[in-house]
């Protein structure tokens, strides 16, 4: 039955029958938090790539059946995503992984680097999104870290109206930090480096998953999440203003000049696996005409829908976990105890003041709760906190087919160690 637009909340029951993952003999039996690090899929992704393996796994774009249905189905996942995100379709590129996918955007943007310009990191990214960018000291760039509060392990904007001078020409900042989990004001951000003309790079992988962004609304320059923690396979999505792309020069095979995006990356993109993304819109679309009764037919609006049910859901079953860790006294949770009109992704980190982090992910395994410690590529974060970035964090991550018994179970492990 449809829920009415009155008294709506997820369907969490629909939404993990979408998901074989938790039918399967091995995963069924265990309770997910580790969806930082890679989410589950839903069937429509996997009925794609089977289906693309099956039928057009051949060179796609030539005249005969099976070609050309595979490049139209490669060019319709490429627009599907294009709308999702209210990008144009030669504004995205599809990658291997994130971390590929900024280092050849970083080896594109160096050409318009002199030596004396400056490049701003932060020390709250992931490695994807700092690295990259510190290389370009190589070329002759000067390296800002805009480093956060250690209070409260925020990125504070006044630091870095403070860093920003009219030489600065590149600023790569997390949209939400894989350890702290708060989500950065990144249209604020956006409209302050403009002012000086300064080109943002986005990081959204943490962020992604729970919500799907406008980058258009954001604003950013260029903005990159990984596909396979948004439901799909092992890819990367990058944005890039058009008009920013026309000018970077081609990096790919010289009969390509011009064409951007293709001329950022050297190589196409998985066949089938790009078209699999094909299986996340319809799992989306799916989602949104089980939750809503209406007629509405723009792709952007209906991600906003789902983006506010899936925000609500999150809330609610990550604020008891946040709240139990943050009163524990032998437990130092990082970032906000709190989350409040998404100020927070549900991806939660803490160490213990009695064990460490391997010790104690090992315990919350013995009781079938999915999760790790690590560093999770932050380690410039950890660093800063004095945390041994070999032992890490202890990570819990939630996404919106987590459920409230899996916080009941999760619970009930975390009391008894």
């Amino acid at each position: 039955m449809k829920l009415t637009l009155e008294n709506i909340e997820l369907d969490v029951n629909y939404v993990r029958s979408q998901f074989p993952a938790f039918k399967d003999p091995i995963c069924k039996d265990w309770s997910f938090f580790e969806n930082a690090g890679g989410s589950y899929v839903p069937n429509n992704v996997i009925q794609k790539l089977t289906q693309f393996m099956t039928s057009t796994k051949v060179q796609p774009y030539a005249e005969y059946p099976m070609s050309k249905m595979a490049g139209k189905n490669m060019d319709i996942a490429t627009e599907l995503f294009a709308e999702m995100i209210n990008a144009k379709k030669n504004e995205i590129l599809i990658g291997g992984s994130t971390s590929i996918n900024l280092y050849v955007l970083s080896n594109a943007l160096k050409k318009m680097i002199n030596p004396g310009d400056e490049v701003i990191v932060t020390n709250q990214d992931h490695e994807a999104n700092i690295s990259p960018w510190r290389r370009l000291n190589e070329i002759g760039a000067t390296i800002k870290e805009w480093k956060f509060n250690l209070e409260n392990q925020e990125l504070e904007i006044q630091d870095l109206e403070n860093l920003i001078t009219n030489k600065t020409k590149i600023l790569a900042v997390t949209h939400c930090s894989n350890i702290v989990g708060s989500v950065n004001n990144l249209k604020k951000i956006c409209e302050i480096a403009h002012k000086k003309n300064i080109i943002v790079i986005g990081d959204g992988v943490s962020y992604a998953p729970h919500g799907f962004p406008d980058v258009k609304e954001l604003d950013v320059d260029f903005y990159t999440f990984s596909l396979y923690k948004t439901y799909g396979p092992h890819l990367a999505l990058l944005y890039g203003k058009e008009e920013i792309l026309e000018k970077l020069p081609n990096q790919n095979h010289e009969f390509l000049n011009g064409q951007y995006p293709y001329t950022i990356n050297p190589g196409g993109p998985n066949h089938e696996e790009l078209v699999s993304l094909i299986g996340i819109h319809e799992y989306f679309a799916n989602l949104y005409n089980h939750h809503f009764n209406d007629t509405e037919t723009s792709t952007l609006k209906k991600i906003s829908k789902i983006n506010h049910l899936i925000s609500k859901h999150e809330e609610n079953i990550a604020n008891p976990i946040l709240e139990y860790l943050y009163n524990r006294d032998d437990i130092k949770l990082l970032g906000k105890n709190k989350i409040e009109n998404k100020n927070r992704a549900p991806t939660i980190a803490f160490t213990s003041k009695k064990i460490t982090s391997e010790a104690f992910s090992k315990k919350l395994i013995l009781k079938n709760i999915a999760t790790r410690n690590d560093n999770f590529y932050a380690w410039r974060c950890l660093k800063a906190l004095n945390i041994d970035t070999n032992d890490g964090v202890v990570r819990l991550s939630l996404t919106h087919y987590n459920s409230k018994e899996d916080v009941e179970k999760l619970m009930d492990a975390l009391k008894n160690i």
